[in-house]
């Protein structure tokens, strides 16, 4: 179907507990990978899941003894406490909102993956992503379609005032980037645009 008259998502509150595979924020990892991946991939109008911690078919969202329900709070990060799951709220998730928005009417340009388990885009010249389904790790030598510059990755916090908080990528006047994450990491994927440059 035409992308816009298509509702995407990668879970929603029936799913969750259905009776097939289905990635939820208990796979904490991979549901960030999955989530990425629907937000820089330009195909239907995302919707996002917001949820409560769970651990039966049937448990409702968090309530006092009385069965009120609770409200969440806060922590210190923004993310979501007293239940609540509030995976919108993941700055993995929310900062891939952002990168959706920079990369909004270009295409997926200069596609890589090395026939097995890691992938790579563009797009246009306003973002790009890596991905990798195993913890092994990632290091190739790739087309961003990004100008010049040194960029920080928003899986592992973006920038902040004049330096990244985790992860950064150098790309050269052609180009390219030596792409890089050391195995074990946290998260599966790296994403850069041009408002996270330094």
């Amino acid at each position: 179907m035409d992308s816009e008259k298509v509702l995407t998502f990668v879970d929603n509150h029936d799913n969750q507990r259905g009776g097939f595979p289905v990635t939820i924020y208990k796979e904490a990892r991979v549901y960030k990978m999955a989530t990425s991946f629907h937000l820089a991939y330009p195909y239907g109008i995302p919707r996002l899941m917001s949820s409560f911690d769970f651990n039966g078919h049937d448990q409702g969202p968090p309530q006092d003894s009385n069965q009120n329900l609770l409200s969440p709070t806060f922590n210190a990060d923004g993310t979501c406490n007293n239940g609540w799951v509030c995976e919108h709220r993941w700055y993995q998730i929310y900062k891939m909102i952002q990168f959706r928005n920079v990369v909004k009417n270009t295409n997926v340009e200069n596609w890589w993956d090395n026939g097995w388990n890691k992938i790579a885009f563009s797009r246009g010249n306003r973002g790009f992503v890596a991905y990798a389904t195993h913890e092994e790790g990632f290091d190739e030598n790739l087309q961003t379609g990004l100008p010049a510059g040194t960029y920080c990755d928003l899986a592992t916090g973006g920038k902040v005032g004049s330096s990244c908080r985790g992860l950064s990528m150098t790309v050269g006047g052609d180009g390219r980037a030596r792409v890089y994450w050391p195995g074990g990491h946290s998260e599966g994927f790296v994403a850069f645009h041009v408002e996270e440059k330094l």
